[in-house]
C-alpha cells in the first residue's frame, strides 16, 4: 500500500499548530487571513498560506479543526493516491491560495479568517473532477458541499467566500493537471 506523507504530514503539522495555540493564541493573530489592503500595507501575504495553520479553540472540543483534519484525510488520501504527493501539493497549496484571496478580498476593515477550509473545498472539487472522469457518483459529495454552504450562509463565522474560491480553484487545477496528463501521453504515441 502507498505511504500517504503528504496527506498525513499536512494533518500532523495542522494538529501541531492548533496544540501550540492552546498554549499560546497570540498565534491566531499572527498567523491568520486579514484583507487585502492590509496584506498590501503590512507585505504579509504569508498569510495567504498559514491561514490554514490556525483554527478555532474557543470552546472546548474542536470542532473546527477536527472537521478540517477529517475531511483532509477523507478527501487528501485517495487524490494524493490517484496523482501522487506533487499534484496533490499543487491542488492542496493553489487551492488554499485562491481560496484565501477570494476571502481576502471581501473582508472587512478589522476582518480576518481562520482554518483550512478553503484548501478542504480545494479537495472537494479536485474530488468531484477525479470522480467524473472515472464514472463514479458524485451525487453525496455535491449533498455535502451544498450542507456546507448552506451552513455558511445561515450561521455566523464561517467563510464561504473561501469555501467558494477552493471549489472552484480545486476544480480548475485538477482539470488542468488531468487536461496536462492526457496531453503528454498523446504525445506518446
Amino acid at each position: 500500500m502507498k505511504q500517504r506523507r503528504a496527506v498525513l504530514t499536512l494533518i500532523t503539522v495542522i494538529c501541531g499548530f492548533y496544540l501550540y495555540e492552546l498554549y499560546d493564541s497570540g498565534i491566531i493573530g499572527t498567523f491568520a487571513l486579514i484583507s487585502t489592503e492590509y496584506l498590501k500595507d503590512s507585505n504579509q501575504w504569508y498569510r495567504l498560506v498559514t491561514v490554514a495553520l490556525v483554527h478555532d479553540n474557543s470552546s472546548s472540543l474542536p470542532i473546527h479543526l477536527a472537521f478540517n483534519m477529517l475531511a483532509l484525510h477523507a478527501l487528501g488520501t485517495p487524490i494524493e493516491s490517484f496523482f501522487g504527493r506533487a499534484r496533490f501539493l499543487i491542488i492542496f497549496f493553489g487551492s488554499l491560495i485562491i481560496a484565501s484571496l477570494f476571502s481576502a478580498l471581501n473582508l472587512g476593515f478589522n476582518g480576518y479568517s481562520i482554518g483550512a477550509s478553503g484548501a478542504v473545498f480545494g479537495l472537494f472539487g479536485a474530488w468531484l473532477v477525479i470522480a467524473r472522469r472515472v464514472g463514479a457518483d458524485v451525487k453525496a459529495t455535491l449533498v455535502i458541499i451544498g450542507i456546507n454552504f448552506a451552513l455558511g450562509f445561515t450561521i455566523g463565522g464561517v467563510d464561504w467566500r473561501a469555501h467558494l474560491g477552493g471549489l472552484i480553484a480545486g476544480l480548475l487545477i485538477t482539470k488542468l493537471l488531468l487536461f496536462n496528463a492526457a496531453k503528454k501521453n498523446l504525445g506518446d504515441i
